[in-house]
């Protein structure tokens, strides 16, 4: 038994899997997730996990070498938005598209983690670096 860590196997395997240049999206409740990327699905009711709360934990493991959110995240949740940068790693580049095009780039995602936020768009783009 894993004593610390991701214990959700799925999970666990989805991050044992990340090679660089992979995408892992963390998003909110609704977040459509597109034939063929795995879902990851956390949420089990509304509000837990939280969306800070996943990715604060999923960036204790991940080496991260960029970001995208919705530029709409910007004005609908600012709040959430703004703590969510706080728990990247500093000086990474941010990118900001609209959530249209947001959710055309999780098409070639690794995994779509899927939490019990039920705030719009609260969603990222984890671009993973390497570790070397």
């Amino acid at each position: 038994m894993l004593k610390t860590g991701i214990f959700h196997p799925q999970l666990s395997k989805v991050m044992a899997e990340i090679r660089h240049m992979d995408m892992l999206v963390i998003a909110d409740a609704g977040l459509p997730v597109p034939k063929g990327v795995e879902r990851v699905d956390l949420g089990w009711k509304q509000g837990s996990p939280s969306y800070l709360e996943v990715l604060e934990e999923i960036e204790k493991y991940m080496v991260t070498e960029r970001a995208v959110f919705a530029q709409e995240a910007l004005e609908v949740s600012r709040d959430l938005h703004n703590k969510a940068l706080a728990l990247l790693p500093e000086g990474i580049p941010v990118e900001y598209i609209p959530h249209s095009e947001l959710k055309k780039m999780t098409e070639g995602a690794k995994a779509i983690i899927l939490t019990g936020e039920f705030t719009g768009y609260t969603n990222v783009i984890l671009i993973s670096g390497c570790a070397y």
